[in-house]
């Protein structure tokens, strides 16, 4: 059933990885399986079998050509570095190259205890499962980059975190599972040959166009292309209201993915304070301080590769820092390229930013949801009716009745007629994003009824997120006072 695999990781060091089986469990069975998403990494789906599925899925038994392995890594958690962390309760099986030659890792999370577990159990609940595999596969209909969800399986064991939960194992898909706190793993022990092996397998994996370059001028062009994938990435975060929730180095990828999905969610009302995560305290990682962190994050990277980058260090430092100081405007360009996107233009004015800016403010003073705000500006265009219903969903509307003229003859200078105008506002703004409500809905039917009804009405709402559904549950709809979830938990 499964392609076949090769051991790029597992070929690495022993002092980068460890060898690892997956612990059994009791009663796989397999709740969820992306067939499309097998389909196109080449899976045999005639021989698709749902109970031996479940027992690879589970880590019951390795599939053939598999040698699984916990991977090594440290890093900044809320800022405190951690020189070990490692995959506690993650092993990757191996790598899989697609019918278009692309190569993925495929990883089970929730697997059992590794030698980087800390004292954990290296189990997952069923609820973080359910969350990540939902989450990565709206992200991935919203065209952002991430991580990929191939299948789930509960484990017929209780789990026990804040109460005893249903045990599950999440098959994971990534471009790699290389991250900052890989990098940092190897630099924190001195190990620059090991910091070279981790940026020729990113180079070869996820920049080839670099395999050119030579000597310093090779690892700066990885520098600079990792910033720039992560400038890109969060700027696509903030255009669909996403919160990542835990921006720690160990979580931040270097292909440019979106990992680890803990205590993410989306915004209801527009606040760029907002933060979800019960361990994030101060608000480190909220909606708006989240281009900062990726900054500083890629700061981290760069001090990595200070070896690399050339043998004087004040050198070395020096293209590190422009390196990095050169996220700030990339991040920019590419925030403003999504939100003109979200407003409708396809040409570029200067004030453009300040135009998207002015908006934001106006939501925020009128408490207005994110998402549906920029879907109905397509309505908005459409008669007194539409812009009625986008006025609606500011409970102070001052600030966005001064701003709908400016917008409109900013509009003008599109030279299009509104219903392409209206068209392009649909294609940018998603109508359904995994709003909170709506997943711990979810969850709870699985958790404690054993019903994957919703979690499966959900995720075909959800990886359709620019169609209105029709059904008898509004997937659109924010959450009622009672419905709201202030808190999120990361499930570790």
């Amino acid at each position: 059933m499964f392609p076949p695999f090769t051991l790029r990781y597992a070929r690495f060091p022993d002092r980068l990885r460890a060898d690892c089986r997956p612990t059994p469990v009791e009663r796989p069975r397999l709740v969820a399986f992306n067939r499309r998403l097998a389909a196109e990494l080449g899976f045999d789906l005639e021989a698709f079998d749902a109970r031996v599925a479940a027992e690879a899925f589970a880590g019951n038994v390795v599939p053939e050509g598999a040698e699984p392995v916990a991977m090594a890594y440290a890093g900044h958690q809320f800022g405190n570095f951690v020189p070990q962390l490692g995959d506690g309760r993650a092993l990757l099986l191996g790598e899989v190259t697609d019918p278009r030659g692309r190569v993925h890792d495929l990883q089970l999370k929730g697997s059992g205890r590794t030698p980087f577990s800390r004292g954990g159990d290296g189990r997952a609940p069923l609820g973080p499962v359910l969350r990540e595999y939902l989450v990565s596969e709206a992200m991935q209909a919203l065209g952002i980059p991430t991580t990929r969800a191939l299948a789930a399986v509960t484990t017929g064991e209780r789990v026990f975190r804040r109460i005893p939960e249903p045990g599950a194992v999440l098959t994971r898909v990534a471009a790699s599972h290389l991250r900052v706190g890989t990098f940092q793993y190897a630099a924190a022990r001195r190990d620059t040959e090991g910091v070279r092996l981790l940026a020729e397998e990113a180079i070869e994996r996820h920049y080839p166009e670099l395999a050119e370059h030579a000597g310093g001028e090779r690892y700066l062009g990885l520098l600079e292309a990792v910033v720039g994938r992560q400038a890109e990435l969060v700027a696509r975060w903030l255009g669909v209201g996403f919160i990542h929730g835990v921006m720690n180095t160990d979580n931040t990828a270097i292909s440019g993915e979106t990992i680890d999905y803990g205590p993410c969610a989306f915004m209801d009302a527009y606040d760029p304070r907002t933060v979800f995560s019960s361990i994030d305290e101060g608000g480190r990682y909220a909606y708006a301080n989240q281009p900062l962190i990726a900054q500083w994050n890629l700061a981290r990277f760069a001090e990595t590769l200070l070896p690399l980058l050339d043998d004087d260090i004040d050198r070395a430092i020096e293209r590190a820092t422009a390196g990095i100081e050169a996220f700030g405007e990339r991040h920019r360009a590419s925030w403003e390229t999504v939100m003109r996107g979200k407003l409708g233009l396809a040409t570029e004015q200067p004030d453009d930013g300040e135009l998207a800016e002015a908006l934001l403010e106006a939501m925020q003073a009128g408490r207005a949801d994110f998402t549906l705000t920029f879907r109905r500006l397509a309505e908005a265009l459409e008669g007194p009716e539409g812009e009625a219903s986008l006025a609606e969903l500011f409970a102070e509307r001052r600030a966005l009745d001064a701003w709908l003229p400016r917008w409109r003859e900013r509009l003008a200078r599109e030279a299009v007629d509104d219903a392409e105008l209206a068209r392009r506002l649909r294609a940018a703004n998603p109508a359904v994003i995994p709003r909170n409500h709506r997943v711990e809905q979810a969850i709870a039917a699985a958790a404690e009824d054993d019903d994957f009804g919703p979690f499966e009405a959900l995720l075909a709402a959800v990886t359709r997120p620019f169609e209105a559904p029709a059904g008898e549950v509004d997937y659109t709809r924010p959450p009622a006072e009672r419905e709201k979830v202030l808190r999120t938990f990361c499930g570790t």
